[in-house]
C-alpha cells in the first residue's frame, strides 16, 4: 500500500471538532447536544444576503476574477478605508473563507524552515496552515491567570531567532475572546519594525467588541505598509460561515502579486458567496449594535452561571464570542468525551472543545476548554447546568476510581 506524506501524518485534527463522533452516538440515543465547542453563531444571516441568493438570476454562474468581483472589492475598499483611508480595491485580493487569506499569505511569505511566533492559546488551524506551508510554531504563552493578556515584549524578544519570518495574532482572540489594547499593538508594531517581521493579522471578530472598549484595527498601525497582511471573513461578521468567503488585505504589492498567483491557481472564490457578501455589506450598522447587545447579553449570562461552578476559573472577554475557561478536572479531553459519551442531565448533555488542541506547547491547556457561547440565553442555561451537573458526576466518579486504586 502506497504510504501517506509526512506532513499528513503530522497534520493534527481539530479541536473543535475531533469529538464530533460522541455527538453524533449521544444525538443517536436520542439527547439533546448543546454544541458550545464550535463558533457557528445562531443569529439570523442578513435577509438582503438571502434575497441576493435567491434573486439571482444570470443564465450562467461564471468564474469571478481570481480576487473576486472588483465590484465587491470597491465595497470592501469603501469598508476598510474607516480603518485606513489609502486603501483600494487593488489593496484586496477575496478568498475562500478567511482561511485562505492566510494560507496564501503564509505559503507566499515563508519558506521551508522559517518560524512564526504566535501567542497561545491559538486558533488550531494556524498549526495546520503553518505545517502546509513548511513553516513551525514557536509560541509565547498567555496565561488566564493574566486574563490571556498579550504575552511582554520580552517572551517575544526571547522567540525571535535566526528563522524567525512572521508573527500572527488574531484580535479579538479566538480562542479566549480577549481584546488588545493599543499599547499592546503599538508595542507589537515596534518589534514587527525592529526585526523586519510579517504581521499577519486575523480580525474577522473586528465587530464584536464590548463593554465600550475601543478596537484598533492593525491597518490603523503606521509604517506597516510592507509588513501587514490582514486576514478578514464575512463568516462570524454576517453570520454566514458556509458562504466561504474572506479576504486577505496589504499594502505590500510584491505580496499581493505572489498571493495571486496562488488565487489563480485555484480559479476563483465562490461566486455565489460573494454575491451574497457583497449585498451584505449594505446592512446598517444598527445590525451591529443589535448583533452585539444579544453577545454581551449571553457572555454575560453563560459566565456568571460559571463563575456559579466550584473550581472554574474564566476570564470575561472583552470581544468575539469564545472564552477560555479551566476547569476542576485533570483531562479536560477525557471529560468532554466523558460528557458526551456517559453522560445526560434531563437527557441532555453539551459538546466543549478541549483547550490543549488550541496550544502548541506540550502539556499546557489540559483542564481548560473553549465555549463559544452561540445558543440563545435559555440554551446557555440548559447547557451550563448540564456542565455543573456534569462535573459534579465526573468527580464523583474519579473519587470512586481513586478509592478503589488506593484499596
Amino acid at each position: 500500500m502506497p504510504s501517506i506524506s509526512t506532513k499528513g501524518r503530522a497534520m493534527p485534527a481539530s479541536p473543535i471538532r475531533k469529538l464530533v463522533p460522541y455527538a453524533e452516538a449521544a444525538r443517536a440515543k436520542g439527547r439533546t447536544v448543546y454544541h458550545l465547542n464550535i463558533g457557528q453563531p445562531d443569529i439570523p444571516t442578513p435577509q438582503v444576503a438571502l434575497d441576493a441568493i435567491r434573486n439571482f438570476d444570470n443564465s450562467v454562474i461564471e468564474y469571478s476574477h481570481s480576487a473576486g468581483f472588483e465590484s465587491y472589492r470597491m465595497k470592501l475598499a469603501q469598508y476598510y478605508r474607516g480603518l485606513d483611508e489609502r486603501i483600494t480595491h487593488e489593496h484586496i485580493l477575496v478568498t475562500t473563507g478567511g482561511s485562505e487569506a492566510l494560507l496564501f499569505g503564509l505559503m507566499a511569505t515563508l519558506n521551508e524552515g522559517d518560524e512564526v511566533i504566535i501567542p497561545e492559546p491559538f486558533y488550531a488551524n494556524y498549526a495546520s496552515f503553518c505545517l502546509a506551508s513548511g513553516a513551525s510554531i514557536v509560541p509565547v504563552t498567555s496565561t488566564i491567570e493574566q486574563g490571556f493578556a498579550l504575552p511582554s515584549m520580552d517572551a517575544f524578544e526571547q522567540a525571535i531567532g535566526p528563522k524567525t519570518k512572521a508573527i500572527i495574532i488574531c484580535n479579538p482572540a479566538n480562542p479566549t475572546g480577549y481584546l488588545y489594547t493599543r499599547a499592546e499593538l503599538e508595542r507589537l508594531r515596534e518589534l514587527v519594525l525592529r526585526h523586519d517581521l510579517f504581521l499577519f493579522a486575523d480580525e474577522v471578530y473586528r465587530e464584536f467588541v464590548y463593554d465600550g472598549r475601543d478596537y484598533l484595527s492593525t491597518l490603523s498601525l503606521e509604517g506597516l505598509d510592507e509588513h501587514l497582511i490582514l486576514v478578514d471573513s464575512v463568516s462570524k461578521r454576517f453570520s454566514m460561515c458556509g458562504v466561504r468567503i474572506g479576504a486577505m488585505v496589504t499594502r505590500n504589492q510584491q505580496v499581493y502579486q505572489t498571493v495571486m498567483k496562488f488565487a489563480q491557481a485555484r480559479l476563483s472564490p465562490p461566486t455565489l458567496g460573494q454575491v451574497a457578501s457583497e449585498a451584505a455589506m449594505d446592512v446598517p450598522d444598527s445590525y451591529f449594535e443589535e448583533v452585539n447587545r444579544e453577545y454581551v447579553h449571553r457572555r454575560d449570562v453563560m459566565h456568571s452561571l460559571l463563575m456559579e461552578i466550584p473550581g472554574v476559573i474564566a476570564p470575561k472577554p472583552g470581544g468575539a464570542f469564545y472564552l477560555v475557561a479551566a476547569l476542576p478536572v485533570e483531562d479536560a479531553e477525557d471529560f468532554c468525551a466523558w460528557m458526551l459519551s456517559e453522560f445526560a442531565y434531563e437527557n441532555q448533555t453539551v459538546m466543549l472543545a478541549p483547550a490543549a488542541g488550541f496550544y502548541s506547547t506540550p502539556g499546557l491547556g489540559q483542564n481548560q476548554v473553549r465555549i463559544a457561547y452561540v445558543l440563545e440565553e435559555d440554551a446557555l442555561r440548559k447547557a451550563m447546568l448540564c456542565l455543573k451537573e456534569g462535573l459534579n458526576a465526573y468527580a464523583m466518579l474519579k473519587s470512586k476510581a481513586r478509592a478503589a486504586v488506593n484499596g
